[in-house]
């Protein structure tokens, strides 16, 4: 009988050492917690487990272990000295061990070598295994994917989501639709990958409980089901830190994050008829306020939910490439999924993010 995903993702993970965990660029509280959930289970399970996500975490989440996330892919690889012997041939080649260190001899046929035909090409990664979380596809990435993709042909991958724009492009994929977020789907994979001992530490369940609050609005977003809050209980029974995490994201604010919003909130524009409030957010304004590209977020979650009469709200936010990014959320599902294919959007039910290359102020 053909295993389910979930059984061939245990066996994938038992058969595999160095495993590789990437979520997706702008990482959420989901992405956050899942990516961090998993690799506290890696190496509970004797496993050695790298996290990257191509953008930096935001100090919001930094009650989890966020410390070990690295923006670039890093782990075991080879490393290659390579020797241009196109002008000039290699007659023999021996290296020795002399105090700590490796010489490499090589003796030429004729004609002698030089430093400049000398080079350190980057050796391929180490990795057995890659889990990507969170992600609809192998592009959300980031540089992660774009300067590796080699890599990502050449190794398993497990995609573990619960978008419905996801592309399934694993070997392995675990995409539930019905789910409230990944770290939903994470409690039952992990229960698979140890029936004898709980890996359901305080850690891994205030992580996975991060995700699961940050993409319900903590409980209060309609995507909410029943299953969801169940296995929030069961969270909750393991020791989530339920207080720490919503005094993190909902009830903290640093002064920066506040003039931010400050500028987005002076700037806002209200189209009434359309039940539609949008405002914009420069380049200058980051600077001006010390505020992180990640301030911006919150601000669109909490217009929505305090604004009365509001069913859309759009932030426009200039990038330190010159590009604006936009951040937009809906009370209601959008019920044309080929329209978000069609602007490249990386969508759940609440929330669109686009990139503009062009914008004006027409």
């Amino acid at each position: 009988m053909e295993l389910s995903p979930k059984q061939q993702i245990v066996e994938a993970v038992k058969s595999s050492q160095n495993i590789l965990i990437l979520t997706h660029r702008n990482p959420d509280g989901d992405a956050v917690g899942s990516l961090v959930a998993f690799s506290l289970v890696l190496q509970k399970l004797g496993k050695t487990p790298v996290m990257v996500c191509s953008d930096a975490i935001s100090a919001v989440f930094s009650y989890l272990s966020i410390d070990k996330v690295t923006t670039e892919l890093k782990g075991k690889r080879d490393f290659i000295i390579s020797l241009d012997i196109s002008q000039t041939p290699a007659e023999k080649f021996l290296y020795k061990v002399e105090d700590s260190h490796i010489n490499f001899i090589v003796t030429p046929h004729s004609g002698e070598f030089s430093p400049e035909m000398v080079s350190f090409p980057g050796g391929r990664f180490k990795f057995d295994l890659i889990i990507v979380l969170d992600s609809t596809d192998l592009e959300r990435l980031g540089k992660s994917y774009d300067d590796n993709s080699d890599l990502f042909y050449e190794t398993l991958i497990v995609n573990i989501d619960h978008h419905a724009g996801n592309d399934h492009f694993g070997k392995i994929n675990l995409v539930d639709l019905t789910a409230t977020s990944t770290a939903e789907i994470l409690v039952s994979v992990f229960e698979a990958l140890s029936k004898d001992t709980s890996l359901l530490t305080e850690e891994v369940a205030t992580a996975l409980l991060t995700g699961i609050i940050t993409d319900t609005n903590s409980f209060q977003n309609q995507n909410t089901t029943p299953k969801s809050l169940t296995v929030a209980a069961q969270l909750v029974a393991a020791n989530a830190n339920q207080q720490e995490i919503i005094r993190r994201i909902y009830k903290t604010r640093t002064l920066p994050t506040l003039r931010l919003w400050g500028r987005v909130l002076s700037n806002i524009h209200d189209e009434t008829n359309y039940r539609f409030v949008w405002s914009q957010v420069r380049k200058e304004d980051f600077i001006a306020t010390a505020a992180a590209a990640a301030a911006a977020d919150g601000v669109v979650d909490e217009l929505l939910k305090t604004t009365s009469g509001v069913d859309f709200v759009l932030l426009l936010a200039e990038q330190e490439d010159g590009t604006h990014g936009s951040r937009a959320v809906w009370r209601r599902v959008l019920t044309s999924p080929k329209l978000l294919n069609s602007l490249a959007a990386a969508d759940t039910l609440w929330l669109l993010v686009l990139s503009l290359i062009h914008l004006t102020q027409q």
